[in-house]
């Protein structure tokens, strides 16, 4: 690294050097304009500009920096003991001051959003646990981002975990965003985690969803999602309430979507649907098959012309090598090629192999 962009750097990362250096660039001025022009109270700008990163303690010392400052070079333009001189140090005392102010109002703001960060992160990692690489005769891969620069999850969720049936997961989207959505995107987990292990038939685990969201929740948004479960025989089933159909990749490259044999509502809208019958889409996996889940922050990816990205066309053919995860990975960054934007969507991506023992 060459040395100006060291100091460049160092700029940048110390909260005395930029104070220090418009002090001496002011400095510099006040040396070639002479004695016509009255620069003095400009050293106020040292401890005003250390109030934005540095301690309490920093301000103070920028600003008994900038009296310094002051008083030399009203000694060097024969202006030691008069009137500019006092005014410039009683502006550099005030600005020092309100400095001081500032400083220590952002440090305890700072203080309290470090605090709420550490709940959040701490409140993300119980709810969202990272997945295995492999359940069973299940191989995982698992892939998430956020649409928010504050958080690391949204409303999109998902969750995979072994049964005395299969393998079973869940892959939901809630509508929305806020803390509200987050709260109900985790009252689906607990309850999908609670009821997927006990409950025998899919449905039954999509009731208890449905009636933790109708408890828990305020009842203002609906929640598409799949539940799924992969029996050892590779024997499928889905139950997709209302969310993009899961994509199939056959061992031999055929590539499908396991579209719904009747919808479903999405979960929270049971009491304006009426009553219906929960239907299971069943299909049977042979060995090296894969299921792409996927949450609609994939497939509502627009590019510079507002076109959709076209998951089977695009997405489809990446599945086919590696890892699973080293396949969500390769998806993620032809997204991002695809739409050379910053993603204004949650998107969830789950990509299970069959690999029977």
């Amino acid at each position: 690294m060459t040395d100006w962009r060291r100091a460049v750097r160092t700029v940048g990362h110390s909260p005395s050097a930029l104070p220090l250096a418009v002090m001496l660039g002011v400095a510099v001025m006040d040396a070639f304009t002479g004695s016509e022009y009255n620069l003095l109270p400009v050293y106020a700008a040292g401890p005003a500009i250390a109030a934005a990163r540095g301690t309490i303690r920093n301000v103070v010392a920028m600003g008994a920096v900038a009296i310094c400052l002051c008083i030399l070079f009203a000694a060097k333009a024969g202006r030691f003991g008069a009137l500019r001189m006092y005014v410039a140090l009683v502006a550099i005392v005030y600005v020092t001051l309100a400095a001081v102010y500032a400083a220590r109002s952002r440090q305890k703001t700072e203080s309290r959003l470090l605090d709420v960060q550490e709940v959040a992160q701490t409140l993300e990692d119980v709810l969202f646990v990272p997945l295995p690489s492999a359940i069973g005769p299940v191989r995982l891969g698992a892939s998430y981002v956020s649409a928010s620069r504050a958080t690391r999850v949204g409303g999109d969720l998902y969750e995979a975990a072994p049964s005395p049936h299969g393998v079973r997961l869940v892959i939901a989207d809630v509508q929305g965003k806020g803390l509200q959505t987050v709260r109900c995107a985790a009252v689906v987990l607990a309850a999908f985690r609670e009821a997927g292990h006990e409950r025998e038939e899919l449905a039954e685990v999509g009731h208890r969803i449905e009636a933790a969201l109708d408890r828990r929740t305020d009842g203002r948004r609906f929640v598409t999602g799949i539940l799924a479960q992969i029996s050892p025989d590779g024997h499928l089933q889905v139950l997709n309430h209302g969310h993009p159909p899961p994509l199939l990749l056959t061992h031999d490259g055929r590539i499908s979507f396991v579209e719904a044999d009747e919808p479903v509502p999405p979960f929270g809208l049971s009491t304006l649907a009426g009553p219906f019958q929960a239907t299971v889409t069943r299909w049977t996996l042979c060995a090296g098959d894969r299921l792409l889940f996927y949450t609609d922050g994939l497939s509502e990816a627009r590019d510079s012309e507002g076109r959709f990205y076209p998951v089977s066309e695009r997405a489809g053919p990446l599945l086919k090598e590696g890892s699973p995860q080293e396949a969500l990975d390769r998806v993620r960054t032809d997204v991002a090629e695809f739409t050379r934007a910053p993603s204004d969507d949650d998107s969830a991506l789950l990509l299970l192999e069959f690999t029977p023992e």
